[in-house]
């Protein structure tokens, strides 16, 4: 099969949980013969599309994609791999009563009807993405992706004693709401450990030796690959009800067990998406 995938950026670009996803995606798909070009979404024109249109075409973040080229892809076979709520205006259904929008704030609704499917990360985003949408071509992909050679270091990690810490991401994304983890800890009397790095597996160690995460988030979070991240890691998770990885059924395993989930994941995804782009 004959593949563009479609994203905003890619890991090589932006080292972002969606970013990474998307790349174990394509080398898995890679790996079993298929053959996938990487496309970014703002050098997208009607005719790039047309020239490609006996391909199958997988739409990850895709805000830098040209209003006018859209349409173009009505009548070709491609999925929405969906990280967020781009139906939105706000891409953010945490500001409405029980996360549904007013309709003038729905967006882009003739772009996801004409999917052949629209891949949620769990049963937390594919309820709000229904409540907003009516959608019936929504699917829940149940989790992510993670590389092996990551998946293998969590394991490592997952055995190692613990410090009595607690772990706050410091993130500058606003919405992470680190401020929040902070004063969390602070009224607690808990001693915590600010974590931050650029590189992958720093951040991963950083993080997997305290003995819990404090996780805030102050928008819904599709699934949060770094709460799955620390329970992969055997460690305790602090965090709210906004927080997708805690609506699917493995969220009750931690350690060696939830790593072996995804392991399986791997495949599991990837043929969801297989099947929805035959």
């Amino acid at each position: 099969m004959s593949i563009v995938f479609i994203a905003d950026f890619f890991a090589e670009q932006v080292l972002g949980g969606g970013e990474l996803n998307n790349e174990e995606l394509i080398n898995i798909l890679s790996s079993r013969g298929h053959e996938v070009a990487k496309v970014n979404s703002h050098v997208l024109t009607p005719q790039i599309v047309e020239d490609n249109k006996e391909k199958k075409f997988i739409i990850a973040n895709f805000v830098n994609i040209p209003q006018n080229v859209i349409p173009h892809f009505y009548n070709k076979k491609y999925i929405i791999y969906e990280h967020d709520h781009k139906y939105l205006t706000t891409r953010n259904p945490g500001v409405f009563p029980d996360f549904v929008a007013p309709k003038e704030h729905v967006i882009n609704l003739e772009f996801y009807q004409n999917a052949s499917a629209v891949l949620c990360q769990s049963s937390f985003h594919t309820d709000i993405a229904r409540k907003n949408t009516d959608l019936e071509n929504i699917v829940n992909l149940g989790g992510n992706i993670w590389d092996l050679d990551s998946l293998k270091f969590m394991s490592e990690l997952a055995s190692i004693d613990k410090k009595p810490t607690y772990a706050v991401m410091n993130s500058q994304i606003r919405h992470k709401n680190t401020v929040g983890a902070i004063r969390f800890c602070n009224v607690k009397g808990y001693d915590y450990k600010l974590i931050e790095s650029q590189n992958y597996k720093e951040f991963l160690s950083m993080m997997g030796e305290n003995k819990s995460l404090v996780f805030l988030p102050e928008t819904p979070e599709t699934l949060s690959r770094v709460i799955v991240e620390a329970r992969m890691m055997n460690m305790g998770v602090v965090t709210n009800k906004l927080v997708g990885a805690a609506s699917e059924p493995w969220y009750a395993l931690k350690g060696h067990e939830l790593i072996k989930v995804f392991h399986t994941k791997r495949n599991e995804i990837t043929d969801i998406v297989l099947d929805k782009l035959s």
